[in-house]
């Protein structure tokens, strides 16, 4: 009786890595390519598993991820493109519309899920929101529509500066429009703006040496993925220098920034897992609308406040989504 429980035994530890291996084998593979590095974008490719976990797939164990990080080279968006698509993963996410045009260039036939922080009709990304068509579909995360607002914001927090910083940068797909936006909304607010350009992290010190000396009063960094990326070292900057300032994601503000409000970007990512899913189940991209935005977080750093010894009204204190002490 024990030499057939051995025996089973044995043929039961022979046959496992067999079917463990078949099983691994058989798992489809999905491709994330971000702008930036595994350190400064991970939260948000824990957000993409978390939307695949919702609709089954879980990394590891039914699905296997290529990630590719351009680490901040624009140069390598096509690079790595074409080495997911050699890949032949079932399905690519493509965070912003540079990266998601060059996995379209790529390839016309693997299913792509696309984040966007700008408008991705204007983006050229689909002919319509409701009816993208072809093998492309994703998330529509407002970013640099909401500039006004920002700048909005900035002034209510700051009432006193009348000269606004402004932390552009001019190879962003839509930098003309996101300019547009913000002056307008100055005109309405009788600020004047003092515009610096930044491409490249050895820009940054020149620019916020010639803030200071033109002793403005607050700072509104535009949306980009760029300075997304380097969202630690824009506010250490801005820390250095006693400048209050606004970004664009909530992430800004957990850093230390003072103040942020646009979409939850970690919600898009979610959204754009939860797509790659349904596509591994069988649905098309061209079916998918694109998914837009409807939560906004505005959130204020307090302890930055408190270092900038600045007065907080209570009104703003109470619109603020997130209060971090």
């Amino acid at each position: 009786m024990r030499r057939r429980q051995f025996i089973t035994l044995l043929g039961s530890a022979t046959v496992w890595p067999l079917v463990a291996s078949a099983q691994q084998v058989s798992a489809p593979k999905v491709g994330f390519l971000h702008y930036g590095s595994s350190e400064e974008a991970g939260s948000l490719a824990a957000k993409f598993r978390t939307g695949l976990s919702e609709g089954g797939f879980i990394e590891g164990r039914n699905v296997v991820i290529e990630y590719r990080w351009a680490e901040g080279r624009t140069d390598r968006f096509s690079t790595l493109a074409g080495e997911l698509v050699n890949q032949q993963v079932a399905a690519i996410l493509a965070a912003g519309p540079p990266i998601a045009q060059a996995v379209t260039a790529a390839t016309g036939r693997i299913p792509i899920v696309f984040t966007s922080g700008d408008d991705p009709v204007r983006a050229g990304l689909v002919p319509s929101l409701n009816r993208p068509g072809g093998n492309i579909t994703g998330v529509y995360i407002f970013a640099s529509a909401l500039e006004a607002k920002r700048l909005g914001l900035l002034h209510e927090m700051i009432p006193s500066a009348s000269l606004v910083a402004v932390l552009a940068n001019p190879t962003r797909q839509r930098a003309e429009s996101q300019l547009v936006e913000v002056q307008d909304a100055a005109r309405m607010l009788g600020l004047k703006l003092y515009i610096q350009n930044a491409t490249r992290e050895s820009d940054f010190d020149g620019a916020f040496a010639s803030f200071v000396e033109r002793r403005a009063g607050a700072l509104s960094v535009l949306a980009d993925p760029f300075f997304f990326s380097q969202r630690k070292r824009l506010v250490a900057l801005a820390e250095r220098h006693t400048l209050p300032a606004i970004y664009e994601w909530s992430e800004f503000a957990k850093a230390g920034g003072l103040m942020s409000y646009g979409a939850d970007l970690g919600e898009g990512y979610r959204q754009a897992g939860v797509y790659v899913a349904r596509i591994l189940k069988g649905e098309s991209p061209a079916g998918l609308p694109v998914v837009q935005s409807t939560k906004f977080d505005f959130a204020i750093n307090l302890k930055t406040a408190k270092a900038l010894r600045l007065t907080i009204s209570p009104t703003l204190l109470a619109r603020a989504d997130e209060v971090i002490e």
